[in-house]
């Protein structure tokens, strides 16, 4: 049930967050959100249409009927006031996953420009990079985090090395990212 709700989250997430940029029809908009999650998290239309409708009835989305390129006429969705406050209200109270799920925060990272607020922007990004410096690893051993000198297997030492590589990397990013920030505040 939690990855449920969490899933519904970033499809909500994602999709105030590219109708923010501008608007657009329901098949371009599952166009962007599976360029974004697609291949962690494809985007259905079962669960799409629903999240659309949800959205419009909570009056976060309008949806306007245009000519289309063929017959056919298409229903252009765009964000209403309500819809950008629910979007900054999310991206500057992210869920604990968002931050903690690399797949998630890229969703999140994605939009955070949003709030146009170096600040708050900063913010988020010393949670992910606190999360960051905490101890982690994939296995344990009596409670303990394994590195992988510790570790037998050649696919699970891999494993352990391509992603201390991308922590690596990532933590660069989100330090010089911050440093940024704190100059033009």
């Amino acid at each position: 049930m939690a990855y449920r709700k969490e899933k519904i989250a970033l499809l909500t997430l994602a999709i105030l967050g590219f109708l923010n940029e501008r608007p657009m029809h329901a098949y371009e908009l599952k166009g962007h959100i599976a360029g974004l999650t697609g291949h962690v998290r494809p985007v259905s239309d079962g669960a799409l249409y629903p999240a659309i409708k949800r959205l419009r009835t909570a009056g976060l989305l309008t949806s306007e009927t245009v000519p289309g390129s063929g017959a056919a006429p298409k229903h252009v969705l765009s964000l209403t006031d309500a819809g950008r406050a629910e979007l900054a209200r999310r991206l500057r109270e992210p869920q604990e996953v968002e931050i903690t799920d690399r797949n998630s925060f890229y969703v999140l990272l994605t939009f955070i420009g949003a709030l146009h607020d170096p600040a708050e922007e900063a913010r988020l990004l010393r949670r992910r990079l606190e999360f960051l410096d905490g101890a982690a690893s994939y296995f344990y051993r009596d409670g303990k985090p394994l590195r992988s000198k510790d570790i037998e297997d050649r696919y699970r030492r891999g494993m352990l090395r391509i992603a201390s590589a991308t922590r690596k990397s990532e933590r660069e990013w989100l330090r010089e990212t911050l440093d940024d920030l704190a100059a033009a505040e």
